[in-house]
C-alpha cells in the first residue's frame, strides 16, 4: 500500500439515525462536533437523516413522503419559464 495516501485520523464513530434513533458504530474519518456515550464509552457523534435501518429499500416498508414542499420548489423555480412562453405568444 502507497504511504501518505490514506488519512491518519481513523476512529470509532458512533452515527444516529436520528428519525428511528437507532446508533451504530463503525470506523470512519467524519468530523464530529457532539459526542454520545454507547454502553460506558464515549464517541464522536454523526447524526443521519436515514439509514439502512429507517430507509424503505432494507425495511421493506413504505413510508409516506411530503412531496407537496418539492412540487412547489419545482413550480416555483420553472414558474419564469412558463412566464416567458406566454410573453412570446
Amino acid at each position: 500500500m502507497r504511504k501518505g495516501i490514506h488519512p491518519e485520523n481513523y476512529r470509532l464513530v458512533a452515527f444516529k439515525d436520528m428519525s428511528n434513533d437507532d446508533v451504530f458504530i463503525t470506523k470512519s474519518t467524519a468530523e464530529a462536533k457532539e459526542t454520545i456515550t454507547v454502553d460506558g464509552v464515549e464517541y464522536p457523534l454523526v447524526k443521519l437523516e436515514i439509514s439502512r435501518t429507517s430507509h424503505p429499500y432494507y425495511t421493506g416498508k413504505t413510508k409516506l413522503v411530503d412531496t407537496a414542499g418539492r412540487i412547489d420548489k419545482f413550480k416555483n423555480k420553472y414558474k419564469k419559464f412558463n412566464q416567458e412562453e406566454k410573453k412570446a405568444e
